[in-house]
């Protein structure tokens, strides 16, 4: 490690001030930031932790309206019994990223702001058509997330919630990798009375997308049964060390099978 001035931010105000400071980097839950800068591959002079502003935790339920702090764990998410009854499938989500350690520190906004492309919640924030709520403005997440580790986030700017309607049915399923758990494919079904949204994370070379194909298929049958015979193109998807492009394409929609059977068990 090399020399950082660390800052303990007391208020969204008080941590925009201190990102005027040389090259400053925000930290949230650190699961991310810390190993980046442990190997070098981030190199910050000045870290503003977030995880003490209190007004950037909690969930919100209110009827069908959903607003989680952008600094809410992991666990948070998944424990939440108000959340659980009305969209059961992103605190399932939850509940399975990573292990308890990082489920105990990663927070919601750190993973979005982030936008790892085998990350689970950008698949649930596009999914569930959510707003990603920061402290200068609102931006639908159809518009925040911008390719791989990448966002539609200004220099400086902070998540401070994502706010969504709950869905009538959803759904979340992943091939995780065995070390690291992030997911091979992961795919969040959602239908509500606009029609069925399907998100992907984990198989785009650009990170997380929509499935247009699986989609149309769940419109007029929203069950497993549905997908039979569907298939996702390959290109544009990952090849690597752990799946082809072709596995992943595969992957998919059995994950999409997955997740719908979850939505409506």
């Amino acid at each position: 490690m090399y020399s950082v001035n660390y800052h303990r931010a007391s208020s969204l105000a008080d941590a925009a001030s201190l990102a005027k400071k040389g090259e400053a980097r925000y930290l949230s839950g650190g699961m991310t930031l810390i190993p980046a800068m442990k190997v070098r591959l981030a190199a910050p002079s000045d870290v503003i932790d977030l995880s003490h502003i209190a007004e950037l935790k909690g969930v919100s339920v209110s009827g069908n309206s959903v607003r989680i702090g952008a600094g809410t764990t992991h666990a948070e998410v998944a424990g939440n019994a108000a959340l659980k009854a009305i969209c059961p499938a992103i605190c399932s989500l939850a509940a399975h990223i990573g292990d308890p350690h990082v489920r105990h520190m990663g927070t919601l906004g750190g993973s979005i702001a982030n936008n790892d492309p085998a990350a689970d919640y950008p698949a649930a924030m596009l999914a569930l058509n959510a707003t990603i709520v920061t402290d200068r403005r609102e931006i639908p997440a159809e518009d925040f997330f911008t390719g791989l580790f990448e966002t539609a986030l200004d220099e400086g700017e902070i998540v401070t919630a994502v706010t969504f309607q709950a869905p009538s049915k959803s759904g979340y399923s992943k091939f995780p990798n065995p070390a690291s758990r992030y997911a091979m494919a992961g795919v969040f079904v959602a239908q509500d009375q606009d029609g069925v949204r399907v998100a992907v994370t984990g198989a785009g070379e650009n990170g997380v997308f929509r499935s247009p194909e699986i989609e149309a298929a769940l419109a007029s049958n929203f069950d497993a049964s549905a997908l039979q015979g569907v298939t996702v193109p390959s290109d544009g998807l990952m090849s690597d060390l752990h799946a082809s492009a072709a596995y992943r394409a595969n992957l998919v929609v059995v994950m999409a099978k997955r997740a719908v059977g979850a939505a409506n068990g």
